[in-house]
């Protein structure tokens, strides 16, 4: 009996599960790796992080997503090694998997930039524990500032929130911030003056959303001015201190929490695959979106340097990673049936950005726009068919009603970190 060739998915997030939907039920055997037990859509982290969704929203297990695939194989494991010669992958504990094909669907981290205190002082928003982390310490900062109210010493401090980057992931959190605190916290401290929160929302360049159209980065603007979100433009950080930041041009901000959402950078994991990296760390990729010298490992999403083509990068966003999933599977079944591979051609399906109730930015491919309420209902109806599982769609359909009709965010409680039945106390200063 033959054997069957055995593919190996590093990554599940959407990269990784669009290449495994292409590969089950073939002629291949498929092993999926992840240091999670579950796939998270990501998206979604920010309401995550102010309350409007629970973590278990947006996340469904992979074991479960790959049932009923009988050639398909999970593994939770942290991939900590790629050996090309060998066709192997490490796993940290020394275990090592083999392979006849490789794809590395291992996404991306947040980027410094190398600015001073950034890893250490700022909360990032990359994954479930960093968004429940930021949740609990947003919230714990209302509970200390209302404490101290008490005492007869209200600190400006505890209430202020500086998000770093005005890009889609820093625009949805300073919108959903500024709702969480002026629809739900404002009326739950009877000692704490609420309207003294402070949202700063801090991008070096001169606005909003970078690759929209102006009409909808000013659109963008104009909505956060109205939720009371402060903004400064043309200005970058200088460093990230215990109680707040400082600005490049001398301005001192004085902060308890400040959220990070300016930059990434390719997962570590692709430094071990050969070839110079290029911007951000991603590594270079063929046509195919093979490793040059290695045409049986493929790199995909956020950590490849996928062209389009003109020759430019294209975005680390979703549907780049699920339309190189896609692809890459389909090379490898094309191999196997001797045929030529096919070069990889990106279709953009366009972007959307929400900036809070009833406020979004859409823009499609043909130079059509939404914004306002038909780009919500846009983003809205987008975000739920992209859900994985019908249990997530309902819930967050229901969760969405009722924050509508209510403006209720149900998810606020303050969760102790670790895992002990003993664990108590505040939430960790900073993240990992």
């Amino acid at each position: 009996m033959p054997v069957r060739p055995r593919v190996v998915v590093i990554g599940s997030g959407f990269g990784g599960l669009a290449a495994v939907g292409v590969l089950a039920g073939t002629g291949v055997d498929v092993v999926v790796v992840d240091r999670d037990n579950y796939h998270g859509f990501w998206p979604l982290l920010y309401q995550v992080a102010t309350a409007g969704l629970g973590p278990d929203d947006i996340a469904a297990p992979i074991r479960a997503i790959h049932a009923g695939k009988p050639n398909v194989e999970v593994r939770m494991g942290l991939v900590c090694g790629i050996d090309p010669p060998a066709r192997q992958v490490e796993l940290t504990g020394g275990e090592r998997l083999a392979y006849d094909y490789l794809i590395v669907a291992a996404g991306s981290s947040s980027a410094d930039f190398g600015i001073p205190g950034v890893h250490r002082h700022a909360y990032t928003l990359k994954t479930l524990p960093d968004a429940v982390r930021l949740r609990n310490h947003v919230l714990s900062m209302f509970e200390r500032a209302e404490n101290n109210a008490v005492d007869g010493h209200p600190g400006a401090a505890d209430l202020t929130t500086v998000v770093v980057g005005g890009g889609s992931t820093g625009v949805e959190m300073a919108g959903a911030l500024s709702e969480l605190i002026s629809h739900n916290l404002a009326g739950e401290y009877r000692h704490l003056d609420v309207g003294r929160a402070r949202v700063v929302l801090v991008e070096m360049t001169d606005t909003l959303l970078p690759g929209y159209s102006r009409r909808s980065q000013d659109a963008a603007v104009a909505t956060l001015r109205q939720k009371g979100v402060e903004m400064r433009f043309a200005t970058s950080l200088a460093s990230v201190e215990p109680d707040g930041v400082t600005l490049k041009g001398g301005e001192r901000i004085q902060a308890a929490t400040v959220v990070w959402t300016a930059g990434v950078k390719a997962n570590p994991l692709v430094g071990c695959l050969p070839g110079a990296k290029e911007k951000g760390g991603r590594t270079p990729v063929a046509d195919d979106l093979s490793v040059p010298g290695h045409p049986e490992v493929f790199v995909i999403g956020d950590a490849a340097a996928t062209r389009d083509r003109r020759g430019e990068l294209l975005p680390q966003v979703a549907q780049v990673a699920i339309q190189g999933g896609r692809h890459a599977a389909r090379q490898i079944l094309r191999r196997q049936e001797g045929r030529p591979a096919r070069a990889f051609r990106y279709r953009d399906h366009g972007t959307m950005a929400t900036i809070g109730r009833r406020a979004a930015v859409a823009e499609l491919p043909g130079g059509v726009t939404f914004a306002g309420t038909f780009g919500w209902l846009a983003w809205l109806a987008v975000h739920l068919v992209f859900l994985v599982g019908f249990r997530n769609r309902a819930v967050v359909l229901l969760n969405w009603a009722w924050n509508y009709l209510t403006w209720d965010r149900a998810s606020r409680v303050i969760l102790p970190e670790g895992t002990g039945p003993e664990t108590t106390g505040p939430p960790a200063a900073h993240p990992g």
